[in-house]
């Protein structure tokens, strides 16, 4: 697919359509993180970090097991 930039105030954009949105599951509020290999502009949707997410699972289960983690370790 070959897109041109559009002049939106002093800056330039670029329209991602419909179909592209909805395959990457991205929206108006999705944060997007924008970068360059040094020859290519990268655009995809900003995820956490891994960490964060591992950190996050595991606070859940924790949290929903206490009681029995805490049987464990008697």
């Amino acid at each position: 697919m070959i897109k041109k930039l559009t002049v939106i105030g002093n800056s330039l954009g670029i329209i991602i359509e419909r179909p592209i949105l909805d395959l990457l599951d991205i929206d108006k509020d999705t944060p997007l993180e924008v970068r360059t290999d040094g020859t290519s502009l990268l655009i995809r949707p900003a995820r956490e970090q891994r960490r964060s997410r591992i950190r996050k699972s595991a606070t859940r289960v924790m949290d929903s097991h206490e009681e029995t983690f805490r049987k464990l370790a008697k």
